[in-house]
């Protein structure tokens, strides 16, 4: 019985789990460039079978269901829908790849192209960092050159001065995680877009990759199923309890 218990437990923690996911999903379903996360569930092995004093499928009566319990988190990384703005600084990247910004010493990629340019002419995302260009060195344009316009490869040219954006793709989508701010930290080392495949469109904004309809429909559905659980953990302790107090009278 105490078992159950355990299970019971052990679900209502991952689907608690997966609530705090969708719930962070939903409240970015209007921040530009957003990547949902999905947390991944996987079946446990029983406790003997854990502990390795019984193997599995032996249908002992130790062999049974451990649960479920979350093994990690997964980023969504498709691409969201392209609203047009008709801000020159917002930009969105078609095809794959992400924009290089320099956080304090580190260079982070994002797909939030919704830039700011400064009194100083400095090319900066919504929190103030540095967006870089392909030698990784800061954009600045001069506060005084005049008009500038960004070019569909991704070139920003003011006069006689031209910006070529730094676009980077990691080598695998596995090798990013999310360090705050909108931002991906990769963890191997990044290639430059090649330059027939560069892509970039000036006045338009990449959106959230949040579905607020389906990300709603799977809110509803792990609340319910996160409330199954606690009934389950709630009913098994009332057994408990009775069948405790039903050996103690027994005993009087």
């Amino acid at each position: 019985m105490a078992y159950g218990l355990y299970i019971s437990a052990e679900g209502a923690s991952a689907q608690s789990t997966r609530l705090e996911h969708l719930s962070n999903n939903l409240a970015n379903v209007n921040t530009p460039g957003f990547k949902r996360d999905l947390a991944v569930f996987q079946a446990r092995y029983a406790e003997a079978e854990q502990r390795g004093t019984v193997a599995p499928g032996t249908h002992a009566i130790d062999d049974v269901g451990g649960g479920v319990r979350v093994a990690g988190t997964k980023t969504d990384y498709s691409p969201g829908a392209v609203k047009a703005t008709g801000l020159e600084t917002d930009m969105a990247i078609r095809g794959d790849g992400f924009f290089k910004v320099r956080r304090g010493d580190q260079t982070l990629l994002t797909r939030a192209g919704n830039f700011l340019v400064d009194g100083t002419g400095r090319l900066q995302t919504q929190d103030g960092y540095s967006v870089l260009d392909a030698d990784g060195s800061p954009i600045r344009l001069e506060p005084d050159g005049g008009p500038w316009h960004v070019n569909p490869e991704g070139t920003i040219q003011q006069g006689t001065n031209n910006y070529t954006l730094g676009l980077a793709r990691p080598r695998s989508l596995g090798d990013l995680v999310k360090a705050g701010d909108n931002l991906f930290a990769p963890l191997a080392q990044t290639n430059a877009v090649p330059p027939e495949e560069r892509q970039v469109m000036s006045g338009f904004l990449e959106q959230s990759g949040v579905n607020p309809t389906f990300e709603m429909m799977e809110l509803i559905e792990t609340s319910r199923a996160f409330e199954a659980n606690v009934n389950m953990v709630k009913n098994h302790d009332q057994m408990l309890s009775t069948l405790i107090e039903g050996v103690l009278k027994g005993q009087a």
